[in-house]
């Protein structure tokens, strides 16, 4: 049996007001009303810090049992200081994580297009640091990591690769782990507003569907994550793509008037 994990990168945004959440209510309930929706979450907030302890145990309280919750790991480690220096800073965002407890999936460790492969070796020692015990996946956005000896070094260490539909890097899924994991960005600001899907997915969704299918017999979890650029409306794609798969989709209480794709 395999384990799927789908939903949205972040969940607190204004124009998901009326259509996904019921017009009024407070952006502190939001987390409340997407858990029951959907049953995994991307934290995009931890890209800019590591949160307070008590923000970390906020979100497991406002969340069912089962629910997972995946953090991007801070911009100050993969961007600025590119990996040079970063244990105590790693060590430090790890432990705030872990206060989830077993509703911690994965910690994403998303690269700027402007690491390249010529960063291996850095790259590589900070490999050696990351906690056994925690699951972890790493999006490259620069094409020179698309060769063999990055699946091999992943998979050495037990780190997911993502597959991603990001401008610029290959539609590729390389299994490391036993644990999948896809990113549907699009491209930045092609919408003006985040509240109806607006171009058709269906094919892009079929194809990631078939990639799933074709590597499904080696995976034991399947985490798909879509921001609002991909498509116009996240919460959209997402249950679009639980509706392919034959995945149950619950609909949000919101008036009648208003329609969820």
């Amino acid at each position: 049996m395999v384990d799927y994990y789908i939903g949205t990168m972040g969940f607190s945004y204004r124009d998901w007001a009326g259509v996904f959440y019921p017009s009024g209510v407070s952006p502190k309930d939001y987390l409340s009303l997407y858990s029951r929706i959907f049953n995994a979450v991307e934290i995009d907030s931890t890209f800019y810090g590591i949160p307070r302890m008590s923000s970390v145990a906020h979100w497991g309280d406002q969340s069912p049992s089962g629910f997972k919750f995946c953090l991007k790991l801070p911009r100050s480690i993969t961007h600025e200081a590119k990996l040079v220096d970063v244990q105590d800073e790693l060590a430090s965002f790890v432990k705030s994580a872990c206060h989830l407890g077993d509703k911690l999936g994965v910690i994403l460790i998303q690269f700027p297009p402007s690491f390249d492969a010529a960063n291996q070796v850095v790259f590589e020692q900070f490999l050696k640091d990351l906690p056994e015990e925690q699951a972890f996946a790493v999006e490259f956005r620069h094409p020179s990591w698309y060769a063999p000896k990055t699946t091999q070094l992943l998979a050495d260490h037990e780190v997911c690769w993502v597959a991603s539909e990001y401008p610029g890097v290959p539609r590729e899924v390389e299994l490391t782990t036993g644990m999948m994991f896809i990113r549907l960005v699009g491209v930045h600001g092609r919408f003006r507003a985040h509240n109806r899907e607006q171009i058709d997915i269906s094919a892009q969704l079929s194809s990631w569907w078939q990639w799933i299918r074709l590597n499904v017999d080696n995976v034991h979890t399947v985490y798909v994550f879509f921001n609002d650029d991909y498509a116009g409306y996240a919460p959209g794609s997402a249950n679009r793509l639980k509706r392919l798969i034959g995945l149950p989709v619950v609909k949000p209480q919101i008036p009648k008037q208003l329609r969820f794709i």
